[in-house]
């Protein structure tokens, strides 16, 4: 049986290993870079204050090198005289302007996968997506709904050009030919004539209650529909911050699902070197392994979260379905978070659902109003210019036919079977449950309000501690191992620890993300702040 400072020394060899392994790994890269350097313009001078070998056989005469040198440099100066000589030449041989830096910086090589930031895919997700675009398509037609009902309130002017035939009554008896009177030309007596040319223009003008009542019903319709579209704007905000940060987080999962694998692997091939050496029983192997094939299913988990999240986000944003794209990671910038004060005052002024709500009231009520028209007398005036003749001119036998005519026409509705009334009392019904809406909504707004801002407010308090809590499971995780190696901890507690370094970080990742889509919620109170 072996001392107590026998097993340590025996349990420290493979620890010097580990840290001596991991000392060459870390120098790797810096020798590398020494031995590629690239040479200085002198050979004969220092680098990093130690003298670099030349090779002193090698007579100082001029070479072919040398003379290749001497004759492009005296070329230069032939062509640096003639430039400054020839102001034509140097425009001909003037290089192109250089591109600025910023097309540089965005031109993608190619090949190369599409980088999307969040404005990006917002504007990318304006044209896709079938409930934004049926918000602005209703926009349109309550839009084109207000063109008509105006329309209705304003003169029409219609230009009408008709021409009618009657069956004459044939030869006249002596009878009309003696009266005063005389007898009709035609057989039916509704018609002037056996030939009859009407060629008039028309001004038409309906005045009613009902017709100021559609239009200013299709102006808060209007009010409606923009603010629904408003909704369905910030909707789509939340939306696409959801699927966009959800995305971020599943491509920072799997990274983390990568480092624990091989951190869960690298455990493994400790505990079977240490079990070589009879360190450690066949039991912390077992543990090991078992925790690696863990660690292995995790990332296949991890990598089919990625794609899916991948593909809910190329649904959005794509009209060919394109998933060779790469999102900009730009969890680290938190946005700023204004008072309560200032997000209440916001919301009151600029919430759409309140907007809309109140729209769909004031709408209510001016339906309210075109019932009761239905009850009221309405008047329609209409001006005629033109002919009305027997022949298709502006004169005839020396008279001339052109002229104008006018028609008021004043409508009482008398009776309708209750069908009026039935129409008014509808419209009462719908005026009622839109005040009842309305106030829902004032209520609802003040409680989203606080809601959202607290979820926010609290997201924002939890990132720092999120933080703190993964920096600490890594150090954890880091001296864990080291107390494994010394023999003074066991394989459950290395096991433990990798595990909550991995739940650390995705508690991170998520955080992050909440209060990104926590923000974007509330804006769809308050608009940007």
């Amino acid at each position: 049986m072996t001392s107590p400072s026998t097993r340590f020394r025996i349990r420290e060899c493979p620890r010097r290993d580990l840290l001596a392994a991991r000392s060459d790994a870390a120098l790797t890269p810096r020798i590398e870079q020494s031995r590629f350097a690239a040479p200085t313009s002198n050979s004969r001078a220092s680098f990093r204050g130690y003298p670099v070998k030349t090779n002193s056989l090698a007579p100082d005469i001029p070479t072919a090198s040398s003379r290749i040198c001497t004759f492009a440099s005296c070329s230069i100066l032939v062509l640096v005289l003639l430039a400054f000589s020839s102001p034509t030449f140097a425009q001909d041989q003037a290089p192109p302007a250089e591109a600025p830096p910023q097309s540089l910086s965005t031109a993608a090589p190619p090949g190369a996968p599409l980088t999307i930031t969040l404005q990006d895919a917002l504007q990318r997700a304006r044209i896709n997506d079938p409930q934004y675009r049926s918000a602005l398509t209703d926009l349109g037609l309550a839009r084109q709904d207000r063109v008509q009902s105006r329309a209705g309130l304003l003169p029409n002017v219609n230009y009408n050009t008709s021409f009618i035939y009657t069956e004459g009554i044939g030869k006249q008896s002596l009878n009309c030919l003696n009266t005063s009177t005389g007898c009709p030309s035609s057989r039916f007596i509704a018609n002037n004539g056996v030939h009859e040319y009407t060629s008039q223009g028309d001004v038409h003008q309906s005045i009613s209650l009902t017709n100021v009542a559609d239009y200013r019903r299709a102006s808060a319709r209007l009010s409606q529909a923009r603010a629904k579209a408003e909704i369905a704007t910030r909707g789509l905000v939340v939306t696409v911050t959801q699927a966009y940060y959800g995305l971020v987080v599943a491509e920072r999962k799997y990274s983390t699902a990568q480092r624990a694998q091989a951190e869960a692997a690298h455990f493994l091939k400790i505990t079977g070197q240490l079990q070589n050496g009879g360190e450690v029983a066949r039991a912390d192997v077992i543990k090991a392994r078992i925790q690696s094939q863990q660690k292995d299913r995790d990332l296949q988990e991890a990598q089919l979260d990625m794609e899916r999240s991948r593909l809910d986000l190329a649904v959005l944003l794509f009209q060919d379905f394109n998933q060779d794209f790469t999102v900009v990671d730009d969890l680290q910038t938190a946005e700023p978070l204004p008072s309560f004060l200032e997000v209440e005052t916001t919301g009151k002024k600029n919430n759409p659902e309140l907007r809309a709500a109140l729209s769909a009231y004031q709408a209510s009520s001016h339906e309210v109003s075109a019932a009761w028209g239905g009850l009221l007398p309405s008047l329609s005036v209409d001006f005629f210019y033109g002919i009305d003749s027997n022949h298709f001119a502006t004169r005839t036998d020396g008279i001339r036919t052109l002229g104008y005519s006018g028609v008021a026409t004043l409508q009482i509705p008398i009776f309708s079977w209750g069908s009026d009334y039935s129409k008014l009392k509808q419209a009462e019904l719908r005026r009622d449950q839109a005040k009842v809406e309305l106030t829902f909504a004032q209520r609802q707004l003040l409680a989203h309000l606080r809601q959202y801002y607290n979820e926010a407010n609290i997201a924002r308090a939890e990132m720092e501690s999120l933080a703190s809590s993964a920096e600490m499971a890594a150090e954890s995780l880091r001296l864990t191992n080291m107390r494994y190696q010394a023999g003074e901890s066991t394989v459950l507690e290395v096991v433990d620890a990798q595990n909550t370094l991995t739940q650390a970080r995705g508690s991170f990742d998520d955080g992050q993300s909440r209060y990104r889509v926590a923000v974007a919620t509330l804006q769809t109170l308050t608009g940007n702040f």
